[in-house]
Order: structure tokens, then C-alpha cells, then sequence
């Protein structure tokens, strides 16, 4: 992005700027702009995304028509490899190329991240590309042990990211987070149970 323009402009553009302006919320957002937002990948970043089994790309064709794909994995499926890029292996699919196709048009792209069970979200705007024939970087973001057949890797460099406020966010939990939290309180019971037929002896 042009040095001289804050990156959060790669959201709000003249247009929205007015509209914050029209309902009162320029102001606030101005400040925020002398701040920045950030352009790097931070340690608090990376063990956001490394908590993370699911998130949603993005991108837009020729046309200019927009396509929202879900991308899901073990936790930690996309990993930063260096400051200012993440990459994930794209296992085979249904076959559309839909993402694919539209990267190919316009690299723009868009990850959005949610953890309902916190209720935190990240937003993270750049570019992406599909690598292939890179069988070391492929090989490099592969999850272990993970069944699925891997064809080529997701590059995606990131130009600005931030973290919205948890306003409306649903609070829900994954099934394998459950059953974790099940078995321990089976185990506390049992350890409760066992405790409890000492003390009648």
C-alpha cells in the first residue's frame, strides 16, 4: 500500500469514510488510522491461528464477483511462515476450482477467523496465490498425520489485519472441546465416587 495512506484504508475507502462521517463514527476511526492497523504477523497473532480448525477465504472473480469458501483442518492447518505470510496445504476438494480460478483473475483476497468459544475474530486482507509443484513447502505445512490427499499450498501475504470487538458473537463450542470437558468431569466424578466408598470402609 502507498506509504503516505494509513493500511487500514485498505477497508475504508473514501466512500466508507463518508458514511462513517454521515452516523458519527469518523472520529473514532481516525484515531485508530494514527495508530495503524498491523501489517505483520505478531506472536499473539500466530497463537490465535495455531488455536485455530476452520476459517473462511474469501476472494473475487473478473467480474468482480465475490466467493466465500471454508477451509477447515486440524488445529494449526494454517501457519505463518515468516512475518507477512501464512500457508496452508489445500487438500483435494469437490473439484469447482472456484478460489482458485478467481486468485487467478485478482490475487485479492480475505481470511476471516472466528473463535466462537471466546468470542474473538480476526480479519486479515491481502493477497493469495496457489503454489504448486513446490513439494518442500508443501511438504513444510502439511498437518501430521492428518488423512487428506494435499495437491498444492495456499500462499497467502498479508498487507493488514485487526480484531474486532465479540458484539454479537454467539458463543459455541466444538464437539471434540466437549467431549474434552465430559471426560473430565466423568474422571472427577469417578475420583469423587472412589473417594467417597473409602470414607463408608
Amino acid at each position: 500500500m502507498d506509504n503516505q495512506r494509513p493500511n487500514s484504508d485498505i477497508a475504508f475507502t473514501e466512500t466508507v469514510k463518508q458514511l462513517q462521517r454521515r452516523n458519527g463514527s469518523r472520529n473514532a476511526y481516525a484515531k485508530m488510522e494514527s495508530r495503524g492497523w498491523q501489517d505483520r504477523i505478531t506472536p499473539q497473532l500466530a497463537a490465535f491461528i495455531a488455536q485455530q480448525n476452520s476459517f473462511y477465504l474469501a476472494t473475487v472473480n473478473a467480474e468482480g464477483q465475490p466467493y466465500i469458501q471454508h477451509r477447515g483442518g486440524p488445529r494449526g492447518f494454517l501457519r505463518p511462515i515468516d512475518e507477512h505470510s501464512l500457508a496452508m496445504a489445500d487438500f483435494r476438494g469437490n473439484r469447482q476450482f472456484i478460489s482458485q480460478g478467481n486468485l487467478l483473475d485478482n490475487c485479492k483476497a480475505f481470511i476471516f477467523l472466528m473463535d466462537y468459544a471466546n468470542r474473538r475474530r480476526i480479519k486479515i486482507w491481502g493477497e493469495a496465490s496457489m503454489v504448486e509443484g513446490d513439494d518442500a513447502l508443501l511438504r513444510s505445512v502439511m498437518p501430521d498425520g492428518y488423512a487428506a490427499s494435499p495437491e498444492r499450498v495456499l500462499l497467502f501475504k498479508v498487507s493488514a489485519w485487526d480484531a474486532n470487538c465479540p458484539q454479537h458473537i454467539p458463543r459455541k463450542i466444538d464437539a471434540d472441546e466437549v467431549d474434552d470437558m465430559l471426560a473430565k468431569r466423568d474422571r472427577r466424578i469417578a475420583e469423587l465416587e472412589a473417594l467417597i466408598e473409602q470414607m463408608r470402609r
